[in-house]
C-alpha cells in the first residue's frame, strides 16, 4: 500500500487573477506544483490525486498530469459548484473540506494533502512520509507546521490556520482568512479591519499540509452535513467549510490527535500575481544550488 499525495488544485485563483496552478515559474518553465510533486516522488510517494475543476481538465492533463503520469500513478477528482448554489450566485465550491471528502474511494491508506499553489520545501515530504509510515490506526493524523513570518506576503492578505501546539501535538487550530504582514510580524482581522489581533514571530500555522488516514472521510461528511444545514443557508454565496476548522472541531471533541512536524524549509507561494517574481528567483537559486535538476524531470 503506497502513500498517496492529494493536491488541492480546484481554486479559481481570484486574488492571483488566473489559473496560477499552471503558470510557469521554474527555470525550464516548470509550474509550482511540479516542484511539490517532484519532492513527493523523491520522498517515496507513488500516487498523486489532483482535485481540479472539470473545465481545467484538458489543460491540466496536457501541462501537468500527463507528464507526471510517467513517474507516478495519477488520478483525478472534480470539485464543482452545486447547481442549486450556482443559481443563487455562488462562484466557488464549498471549500477544502468538501474537496478532501470527494477523495473517498480514491485513496486506500494514509495520504498527504497539499495546496497546488504553495512551494513547501524539499525536505518536508520526507519528514511527513516518515510520520505517515507510523500511521497504521485511526484518528491519528499529522501536519507540517510553518512559522507565520515565513508565510505572509507583502502583496496583500492571506488565509492561514493559526495553531497552538504542545509537546509536538496540535491543541487548537483556527482558520484566519484575513492575515496581513503588519506590526512587528503579522496581524489578523475578523471584522473587516476595524480591529486587529497580533501574531508574534514563531507562531505555528498550517499551510494545508496534512497527513490523514481514510477515517477522516466520515468526519468530513458529518461536518459538511452540519455546514450545509447551519452556515450555508446564512451565506449561500460566500460561506466555506474549511479543512482546518473541521480538524479543530475534532480536536476540541477529543476525537483525534494531530502530530505536528516543524518545517525546516522556507515557504514560497503565489497568492497574488506580484508574488511570482520572488518565487521565480527562489526556484532558480535552489536549482543553481543543486537542490533540483534542470529540467526538473530530466525532459
Amino acid at each position: 500500500m503506497d502513500n498517496t499525495l492529494v493536491i488541492l488544485a480546484a481554486g479559481i485563483g481570484n486574488r492571483y487573477g488566473g489559473a496560477k496552478q499552471i503558470t510557469p515559474v521554474g527555470p525550464c518553465g516548470e509550474k509550482i506544483i511540479d516542484f511539490s510533486i517532484y519532492d513527493a516522488w523523491k520522498a517515496g510517494f507513488k500516487k498523486v490525486v489532483f482535485i481540479i475543476r472539470k473545465n481545467l481538465e484538458k489543460d491540466f492533463r496536457e501541462v501537468i498530469g500527463d507528464r507526471v503520469a510517467k513517474h507516478m500513478e495519477v488520478d483525478y477528482v472534480f470539485q464543482e459548484i452545486s447547481p442549486e448554489y450556482e443559481a443563487l450566485g455562488r462562484k466557488k465550491p464549498l471549500g477544502t473540506a468538501e474537496a478532501i471528502a470527494l477523495c473517498r474511494g480514491h485513496v486506500d491508506g494514509p495520504f498527504a494533502v497539499i495546496n497546488a499553489d504553495d512551494y513547501y520545501g524539499s525536505h518536508c515530504f520526507g519528514i511527513l512520509r516518515e510520520l505517515m509510515d507510523r500511521m497504521t490506526g485511526e484518528n491519528e493524523y499529522g501536519m507540517m507546521g510553518y512559522r507565520i513570518e515565513n508565510t505572509v506576503t507583502d502583496k496583500g492578505q492571506v488565509a492561514r490556520g493559526v495553531c497552538r501546539t504542545e509537546n509536538g501535538f496540535l491543541l487548537e487550530i483556527n482558520e484566519r482568512t484575513h492575515i496581513e504582514k503588519r506590526g512587528v510580524c503579522a496581524e489578523y482581522t475578523e471584522d473587516g479591519g476595524e480591529t486587529w489581533v497580533p501574531l508574534t514571530a514563531g507562531t505555528p500555522v498550517s499551510m494545508n499540509f496534512w497527513a490523514f488516514t481514510p477515517d477522516i472521510f466520515d468526519y468530513l461528511d458529518a461536518a459538511l452535513a452540519e455546514f450545509k444545514a447551519a452556515e450555508l443557508p446564512e451565506n449561500p454565496t460566500g460561506a466555506e467549510c474549511y479543512l482546518p476548522n473541521v480538524v479543530g472541531s475534532l480536536l476540541r471533541a477529543g476525537k483525534v490527535t494531530v502530530e505536528v512536524k516543524e518545517c525546516p524549509d522556507k515557504w514560497y507561494g503565489v497568492t497574488y500575481r506580484d508574488d511570482t517574481p520572488s518565487l521565480v528567483e527562489a526556484l532558480q537559486r535552489l536549482t543553481d544550488e543543486g537542490n533540483y535538476p534542470s529540467p526538473l524531470w530530466g525532459e
